[in-house]
């Protein structure tokens, strides 16, 4: 008779309606990314072994397993670093979990635990110009219902810099008319902020929610049939704008354009307009600034400015010669 704490069934059952729906409150979002990553972990499992899901046991959950898993989801699903490794937190989220509700398992948490984040290349941020902005907010047909939705949900995704699950659940009561008039968001980690609107953006949100029906509830961006919007629908309307825009500004055809590089986008423009990176930083809700000075990297006017501050050198450069065969060795490498 297999036992209940070997088992790794009830320590995966109690990870998600325990450690992270009551012990951590992790949202929805998070607790989505861990239940895929089990999902596609377990089948792994099964179909490498050969054993249920139900019937794996602790040991069945080593290092070796892991890295077979993590190597996997590279080149048999073509997935990247950055998947790869949100991925292998997950599952070390899970093995410090494991670790102490099941002491028998330290040894296994060790060895799963030293398993290291791959570096992958760091790529700069994508972002439109404001030419190409201006394209893709006209884009919209206003002469119809979903015209009007599509071009007041792209307004304020661009205008706030928020991400596309903020806006998919933004209620009308989180708009806030008035001089100003402003969003009230929840972002990652529950981390509540304000983010002004323009003029323009007001007007159209007021015109947009007098148009809702009521019966349509509290959504402030409804499909036809009264219900949120998905991510994939946020994704689609967009790529539809982008289509009818590409017409008078062919340059949105060269470039991959998702709702988060919007995001991209308003952080940029910001920072064009010479707003303070740590205002940025609370502007799009990022937990650290340091996550912000990316905008820095692909905002080569602030490079240029920079460098008319550094006096060139005069004169010609010494080259150096290494005096030793050893550092000669090291510096030829």
């Amino acid at each position: 008779m297999t036992s209940r704490s070997t088992c790794l069934a009830p320590h995966v059952q109690a990870f998600f309606t325990q450690h992270l729906c009551q012990h951590k409150q992790a949202s929805p979002q998070t607790i989505a990314s861990y239940r895929d990553t089990f999902r596609l972990f377990l089948t792994f499992v099964k179909d490498t072994p050969g054993r249920e899901p139900a019937a794996l046991q602790l040991s069945d959950l080593d290092a070796p397993i892991v890295l077979q898993f993590l190597d996997y989801l590279e080149h048999h699903r073509g997935n990247t670093v950055r998947s790869r490794n949100l991925r292998l937190a997950a599952i070390r989220t899970f093995i410090r979990f494991l670790a102490l509700r099941a002491p028998e398992s330290l040894a296994i948490a060790t060895r799963v635990l030293a398993i290291p984040v791959k570096r992958a290349d760091k790529k700069l941020m994508p972002a439109l110009t404001r030419a190409e902005v201006e394209a893709l907010l006209a884009a919209p047909d206003q002469s119809g219902w979903l015209g009007r939705r599509d071009h007041a949900l792209l307004l304020p995704l661009y205008n706030s810099g928020a991400r596309v699950s903020e806006v998919t659940t933004l209620q009308r009561t989180q708009v806030c008319f008035g001089p100003p008039t402003f969003l009230q968001l929840t972002g990652k980690g529950r981390k509540a902020r304000t983010v002004p609107l323009w003029p323009h953006t007001s007007r159209t949100l007021q015109a947009w929610f007098a148009e809702l029906s009521e019966e349509g509830g509290r959504i402030a961006f409804p499909t036809t049939r009264g219900r949120p919007l998905s991510r994939d629908g946020v994704a689609h309307l967009l790529q539809r704008a982008i289509h009818k825009a590409s017409t008078g500004c062919p340059s949105l055809r060269t470039k991959k354009i998702t709702p988060h590089v919007l995001r991209h986008t308003t952080a940029l423009h910001l920072l064009q307009a010479g707003v303070d990176i740590a205002v940025i930083a609370l502007w799009l809700g990022h937990e650290s600034i340091e996550t912000t000075h990316g905008y820095l990297e692909i905002d080569l006017a602030h490079k240029e400015q920079a460098l008319h501050k550094l006096a060139p050198i005069e004169g010609p450069l010494a080259r150096f010669t290494a005096p030793d065969p050893l550092l000669a060795f090291l510096t030829s490498l």
